[in-house]
């Protein structure tokens, strides 16, 4: 088991729970903070631009990140949403044991 927390960023509150929710339905992740928003400042096609986000983490198995990635870019109204995959190398073990009892890989 290789546990994952991935962290991406939405517009609005309500579109990151419905990711959350869709991620906890089908089992791919254990857990999803959605937190409160904050300010983000970036270059988009030569602007630099602000936008207020609400962040997300999700934890997960390694196993289930194409599909938490695919289900992210269908849900997400940006062009190019925010997905960055961090490997968790430590942690109380057991709640890396949780992640992978709420997380069973089906393949």
């Amino acid at each position: 088991m290789e546990t994952i927390l991935i962290i991406s960023n939405f517009p609005d509150e309500k579109s990151a729970k419905q990711l959350a929710e869709a991620l906890i339905h089908q089992h791919l992740a254990a857990c999803v903070n959605v937190l409160s928003p904050c300010a983000s400042v970036y270059r988009w096609q030569g602007e630099i631009e602000s936008a207020e986000e609400i962040p997300v983490l999700i934890k997960t198995q390694r196993q289930h990140y194409d599909r938490v990635e695919q289900l992210i870019k269908m849900m997400h109204p940006y062009e190019l949403p925010e997905v960055i995959m961090v490997p968790i190398t430590g942690g109380l073990p057991a709640y890396l044991q949780w992640i992978a009892a709420e997380t069973p890989l089906s393949d």
